[in-house]
């Protein structure tokens, strides 16, 4: 798993495999996933991030990997 986020945007983007993405749905307001061409999750985007997450969560600590 791959992680990245951008503290400016305050985007998290988490991803999961290298498959290629072939659609996106914003399943709730902020929450994006990203699809491979079976259907299935290859990626997560979370907008606005900080608001998103849990009381307590520092991403500013978060390691890509």
């Amino acid at each position: 798993m791959k992680t990245h986020y951008d503290a400016e945007t305050d985007a998290l983007y988490l991803r999961f495999a290298e498959a290629p993405v072939s659609e996106s749905e914003e399943v709730r307001p902020g929450i994006v996933f990203d699809f491979d061409a079976d259907g299935r999750i290859v990626a997560v985007e979370i907008l606005d991030a900080s608001e998103h997450l849990a009381s307590g969560a520092d991403l500013t600590k978060l390691v890509a990997a």
